[in-house]
């Protein structure tokens, strides 16, 4: 008689994403560069100021109710001995890359949802309860030997992305959750309509007009329903993601990257012309973007340069003896023209100078690092007023684009390029906006 073994973990539930969060980000970075605010309040703010906001705040301050948006003046009259610190983005820019390669020692990092966001997939081995729960651990553990003591995340377990975000956020700070199947649906009707991704003040207004005030009544809608109080694809996603599937189908997943780019005519091959032309491909990639309702985290320039035959490493299609340059630069999450362009900008200023960089004759843009609406994160450099503001008036030119033509409203900038880089169709994707 044949004995079979049970494989290990065979009878364990699954879980396929990790999701880290971490903990009072800015604050925590502050603390861990300046021992001296350590275990003491601590607000980063974007300007020394009592009238501007508290953009990030350490959890000694949010125990006496100082939180992200608390104006600073008020975070002095509820916290009298709170520590205001200056916001550092370069800084913690380089505490994020350090961040994720000490994660990517212990798995690999699938997308980094934000500064202070990333989702990992898990394979094999690693999706049992107990492995997952042990890999959790030790990126938490990774992350305090490798990058800093004060640094700590919240970690959440579960069967897709969209649930392991809410895991993470079930128990701060520090914190690990594994949602599993089996104890998902009560877990989820402990929460508020306002504890789920996607639903911000204005979407809980409208589930209540609708009815639906409670985290049981959303589950109880079927996937027709639910679409339909929703309002579009954005519902059928949902019921899936809370009932934990983890879906590939490209029509309810959204695009990771979009790209701009043109072959400069000779009248438009020159430093100042190339520019012009950047701000254009720039303000097509961004309305796809929106249109898309998606935000960039990663804008990359590239630009190649027409060089003598004798000292180009490589030719373009077209023939043309070819030097390249290309540099990237990470944002905190953002849609709107003034925060790209200034990102342009601000790269533009590192294009290289000399003989063999007189000459550009193609140039490109790429926004990356997409993250849906559902995920977004608030650019916390910003008050939620200035994003929104931002956001209503590139909303606005894209209306008035869309409806009389994509150069009725644009930056000045981008003027002299107004009639060149015409839209054409990629052998990769066919634009549905221009």
């Amino acid at each position: 008689m044949t004995s079979v073994t049970q494989p290990r973990f065979a009878s364990e539930p699954r879980l396929r994403w990790l999701f880290l969060d971490l903990n009072s980000y800015f604050a925590s970075v502050e603390q861990e560069l300046h021992p001296e605010l350590r275990n003491r309040p601590v607000a980063v703010v974007p300007v020394m100021a009592d009238t501007t906001c508290c953009i990030a705040a350490s959890y000694e301050a949010k125990a006496f109710g100082v939180k992200t948006g608390t104006q600073v003046g008020e975070a002095k009259r509820l916290c009298p001995g709170i520590e205001l610190v200056e916001a550092d983005h370069k800084m913690y820019v380089e505490y994020h890359n350090k961040i994720v390669e000490a994660v990517e020692s212990c798995v690999p990092v699938s997308t980094v949802m934000s500064i202070d966001e990333m989702a990992c997939s898990l394979m094999g081995r690693e999706q049992p309860l107990v492995a997952a729960l042990d890999l959790a651990r030790r990126v938490k553990e990774t992350i305090r030997q490798k990058v800093g003591s004060t640094l700590h995340c919240s970690v959440g377990l579960a069967t897709n992305r969209y649930l392991a975000k809410i895991a993470s956020d079930m128990d701060k700070p520090d914190g690990l959750v594994a949602l599993t199947p089996d104890i998902l649906k009560p877990a989820l009707e402990s929460l508020d309509l306002r504890a789920l991704p996607g639903i911000g003040a204005r979407m809980e207004k409208h589930l209540h007009l609708r009815g639906i005030r409670t985290m049981t009544q959303l589950l109880a809608l079927d996937r027709e329903e639910l679409n339909d109080v929703w309002g579009g694809i954005g519902g059928e996603k949902l019921w899936h993601w809370l009932r934990g599937d983890d879906f590939n189908d490209p029509t309810l997943e959204h695009q990771k990257s979009i790209s701009q780019s043109h072959m400069l005519p000779p009248e438009f091959r020159s430093r100042d012309g190339s520019y012009a032309i950047a701000h254009k491909l720039l303000h097509k990639a961004a309305m796809r973007l929106r249109a898309a309702n998606l935000w960039a985290s990663n804008v990359t320039l590239s630009v190649k340069f027409v060089v003598p035959k004798d000292t180009a490493k490589k030719r373009h299609y077209s023939g043309i003896p070819q030097s390249g340059w290309s540099r990237s630069m990470t944002v905190v999450e953002c849609q709107d023209n003034q925060t790209l362009v200034e990102t342009l900008s601000k790269l533009w200023a590192h294009l290289p100078t000399g003989e063999l960089y007189a000459k550009p004759f193609f140039v490109g843009v790429w926004l990356g690092n997409l993250v849906p609406d559902q995920l977004h994160t608030l650019n916390l450099f910003s008050s939620l007023e200035t994003e929104s503001r931002r956001s209503r008036l590139s909303a606005t030119m894209d209306e008035l684009n869309l409806k009389y033509g994509t150069d009725t409203l644009f930056p000045a900038s981008m003027l002299l390029a107004r009639a060149a880089a015409p839209t054409r169709i990629a052998f990769t994707s066919i634009p549905d906006l221009f």
